[in-house]
């Protein structure tokens, strides 16, 4: 088997871990971009440990059959560029699409959120949800607020009370 062979076999084997092991992935058309901007939206993403890379759409469709995502090789024509990542969820979305807003040149086209193939409307909508740590601070004023109005109304009924007895 011929040198050349062997890399684009390893290439796909690689492409098709990272499928399996993302939890989320976004495809984006990078034309039109410059040099700096790609690197700056590289900077971003790889703070939030998001690995973005380029590969062929040859070898990124045998990746995609072999994990059973064969959906998305629609999109996949063109300069391409995937972000993955492997334990947020949010964080690609989120990033690309904020990067998008201010260079028109970047295009969401698809993406993969938790194994399931979702369209560019998806990814917006994920983008947009709030950072695990709002929600998680969103959660605890809900469950704090049934305490605080509690502690309120046992402070009003002890305030009446002295005025009552004073």
């Amino acid at each position: 088997m011929s040198k050349a062979i062997e890399n684009k076999q390893v290439q796909v084997q690689e492409i098709t871990e990272k499928f399996q092991n993302a939890a989320s992935v976004v495809v984006v058309d990078y034309r039109g971009l410059n040099v700096s901007q790609v690197t700056e939206l590289r900077k971003q993403l790889r703070e939030a440990g998001v690995e973005f890379k380029v590969y062929k759409n040859t070898l990124t469709r045998r990746a995609t059959e072999a994990v059973g995502l064969e959906g998305i090789n629609d999109v996949l024509v063109g300069p391409n560029a995937i972000a993955f990542s492997n334990e947020d969820v949010v964080a690609p979305a989120k990033i690309i699409n904020e990067f998008a807003k201010k260079n028109e040149a970047l295009e969401i086209k698809a993406g993969i959120i938790e194994g399931t193939i979702s369209s560019v409307e998806d990814v917006k909508a994920l983008a947009e949800l709030p950072s695990r740590e709002g929600l998680l601070s969103m959660l605890l004023s809900v469950l704090q607020a049934p305490v605080r109005n509690f502690a309120l109304a046992t402070k009003a009924v002890a305030e009446q009370k002295e005025e009552q007895g004073a």
